[in-house]
């Protein structure tokens, strides 16, 4: 039984490491209390609720709809997979260096927010949380999916990132206070490292499924 429920589990493992480390709410914590510096705490509530929301059904949509989306357009899995990991890539050196990507987050997103009265589907939701990088990701992960079990891992990591960005962003204050500007540039860094183990990961199994290389045996993202 646990023989069985190992593939599963590290996939979803995968999955989930791979969208959270994305969405990264945790670094979206500075620009969130910028925008929201004038709301009260149920007011900031109700926008990370909003933008966690928004997050979830993005995702979650793009995740169903990828394969539609790859036969219409006639786009290969290994194509897909080779360009989500140059995004991946392009996002992890960024985080690497203790910074958000602007394929995240422009200064003129901040900009645009703090003159919002609600801000918790554009710009928080889309593009914060549910970025390129994201959407790119939980569309590879659905179409290389050999079976429903792993199709069930992609959305439930979906929904349990969303539901911790939700948390991460409503007690932002205390988080920031938690781990200070020095601990989240560290989580960054951390976050960014892994990110670009998986982009090379897709970048790779892209390439062996064009027939261009041969994967190495290991764990599937």
């Amino acid at each position: 039984m646990l023989t069985s429920l190992a593939p599963v589990l590290q996939y979803w493992l995968v999955a989930f490491t791979s969208i959270f480390f994305l969405v990264d709410p945790i670094a979206a914590i500075p620009t969130f209390l910028i925008i929201t510096g004038d709301s009260e705490v149920s007011r900031r509530r109700h926008m990370a609720r909003r933008a966690a929301w928004t997050c979830l059904l993005v995702l979650a949509c793009c995740a169903l709809a990828g394969e539609g989306i790859f036969r219409l357009f006639g786009i290969t899995m290994p194509a897909f997979q080779i360009a989500g990991g140059l995004i991946l890539l392009h996002i992890g050196t960024d985080m690497l260096q203790a910074r958000r990507s602007y394929t995240k987050e422009t200064p003129g997103d901040t900009e645009e927010g703090v003159g919002r009265e609600d801000v918790g589907v554009i710009p928080l939701g889309i593009p914060m949380l549910a970025g390129p990088g994201s959407i790119s990701t939980v569309m590879v992960l659905m179409g290389q999916s050999a079976n429903w079990w792993h199709k069930i891992s992609v959305i439930t990591a979906i929904v349990l990132t969303a539901f911790l960005s939700y948390w991460i962003l409503a007690a932002a204050d205390r988080v920031r206070h938690a781990l200070g500007e020095t601990g989240i540039r560290i989580t960054m860094r951390l976050m960014g490292l892994m990110l670009m183990a998986i982009a090379v990961q897709f970048i790779l199994r892209g390439l062996s499924t064009a027939g261009i290389a041969r994967m190495p045996s290991g764990p599937t993202p």
